[in-house]
């Protein structure tokens, strides 16, 4: 697994140091998935994944966590793991939630496809609205491609509600765009996704799908049709 770039370790370090002791909660995540679905698109040719993640957050609104799952692009190809490292600073401003960050995706050496976002999102009364944009990767680029901060962004929007027996249900839509993206995903051009979902007590089944084009919609990533998910996470308070 290879080391995180040396700004994002330093910004790491320095928010746990400004934390210290004070007020804080520990919390990790388990998943079990029928297929791992990022941005519309499957990271496991429509196989099930294993994933897991530990989180940090203090009162001050700093937060930090980790988060891994087995992917799988195809035969022959150099990936097996993602690994992601993330931190930010989120609160609220009246009856509106705020939160900005740095996403780091780290995948095996022999991918050389590492890459970070910043992102940002706001929320209000179960509507958010969030931005990711490309800053840095490791990844060539080739002819006239342009992998430079800011070439490669995801919009989405999200909605979601319990009814009064705790059953959540949510809607999706996302747009991905950029040379980066084109690059990463094996699509051609931008693309839509939307989704829908139902959820209770750990358990989720979600209706995903996709309008992208290129080599990433057919084969066995099949993007371009529909695809139907069942998932169970476990969340763990470790300081309780």
């Amino acid at each position: 697994m290879k080391a995180l770039n040396p700004i994002t370790t330093a910004v790491v370090a320095a928010g746990l140091a400004i934390c210290g002791s004070a007020q804080a909660d520990l919390t990790a995540n388990a998943t079990a998935t029928s297929n791992y679905i990022w941005r519309g698109l499957t990271q496991t040719e429509n196989e099930a994944a294993i994933q897991g993640g530990l989180d940090y957050s203090h009162e001050s609104g700093f937060y930090i966590g980790t988060w891994a799952s087995n992917v799988n692009y195809g035969a022959g190809d150099p990936y097996s793991y993602e690994h992601d490292i993330y931190f930010g600073w989120s609160g609220t401003a009246g009856e509106v939630d705020w939160d900005v960050g740095y996403l780091y995706y780290n995948y095996d050496s022999a991918a050389n496809f590492d890459f970070g976002e910043v992102y940002a999102s706001l929320g209000y009364a179960g509507f958010s609205l969030k931005a990711m944009v490309l800053t840095n990767t490791e990844a060539d680029e080739v002819g006239n491609q342009d992998f430079g901060f800011g070439k490669a962004m995801y919009i989405s929007g999200d909605y979601s509600f319990t009814t009064g027996n705790e059953i959540e249900l949510g809607a999706h839509v996302g747009w991905h765009d950029g040379d980066f993206a084109e690059a990463f995903n094996g699509v051609d051009g931008s693309y839509f996704d939307y989704n829908v979902y139902i959820a209770k007590n750990g358990f989720k089944f979600m209706i995903s799908d996709t309008d992208a084009d290129g080599p990433a919609a057919g084969g066995a990533f099949d993007n371009a049709k529909p695809k139907f998910v069942i998932s169970y996470t476990v969340d763990i308070d470790l300081l309780n």
